[in-house]
């Protein structure tokens, strides 16, 4: 998917939601258990419940991966019904990896040639080469973790070298010489707030896929106070708020109507910013 196509979609939906589809074989609801495919059967009954008020969908590989074999299956059935079924959807595999030369190319040929996602994130650590690899697929996209929600991203991310440049600007400044905002995005935690005006200090133009919203307690109307740009410039995820929003029999009407709020509040918010 393309960066225009991208901003169309934002654009026709009114919204810049994507659904994390963090499945937890342990939370979805018990009558679901019985299924052949539990996971995929969940992951398929909130994807029909919420696409067409969101832009994009965000498997975390961690929830699939925990179940050995059978979740990485689950996790091929969704992004292959996805595909076929709503392909205006934006696939994010959301697996971090980051690895020396020849291992990220592995894992790039696993995510963008056998499974087909459109952008996967990866860690930074291990520098250029680490990232490269993955940045060699035309229309595919390499979301590179920049400032993250968590309580620990204050150990390493936050710190100053001597002319009083952070480290999550430095990455992103560096990585900028890489690739152009047209295959490359950043993850920045919603609850960083008004530090998202240093990110687009560094990144003016830069897509920011932004976790945190929801169960995480990250503000919506901060994250576009200061992080919006004049055609969005935003994915923001929604996970835990959304597919738990009910345990019971009307998971999937509770994920439609968790789903609608937010996407409301980001049409009054596009409308404002003279986006739609």
């Amino acid at each position: 998917m393309t960066r225009q196509e991208l901003l169309e979609n934002i654009r026709r939906k009114h919204s810049f939601l994507c659904v994390g589809l963090d499945t937890d074989i342990k939370k979805i609801p018990a009558h679901i258990l019985s299924d052949a495919d539990p996971i995929f059967a969940f992951n398929k009954a909130i994807i029909d419940a919420t696409a067409d008020l969101c832009i994009a969908y965000k498997p975390n590989l961690a929830f699939y991966e925990s179940i050995g074999t059978d979740g990485w299956t689950a996790f091929e059935k969704t992004v292959k019904y996805i595909k076929e079924n709503y392909p205006d959807q934006f696939i994010i595999a959301d697996a971090k990896r980051g690895d020396i030369g020849n291992t990220s190319q592995m894992y790039a040929r696993t995510f963008f040639e056998h499974i087909g996602v459109d952008a996967v994130t990866v860690a930074p650590y291990m520098g250029e080469d680490s990232v490269k690899p993955f940045l060699g697929y035309d229309g595919k996209w390499v979301i590179l973790l920049a400032l993250t929600s968590n309580k620990g991203s204050f150990d390493f991310q936050l710190t100053e070298d001597k002319d009083g440049e952070k480290l999550f600007e430095k990455v992103i400044r560096v990585s900028q010489t890489w690739a152009g905002d047209d295959s490359m995005m950043y993850v920045v935690g919603a609850t960083q707030g008004e530090r998202f005006a240093d990110i687009r200090r560094v990144a003016p133009t830069s897509f920011l896929l932004v976790p945190g919203v929801g169960a995480q307690g990250g503000s919506l109307a901060d994250v576009a106070k200061y992080g919006m740009t004049p055609d969005c410039g935003l994915i923001v995820n929604s996970s835990r708020a959304i597919i738990y929003a009910s345990s019971g029999t009307d998971f999937a009407e509770a994920a439609t109507k968790a789903a609608t709020a937010v996407q409301n509040e980001m049409e009054q918010i596009l409308k404002t910013a003279a986006i739609i």
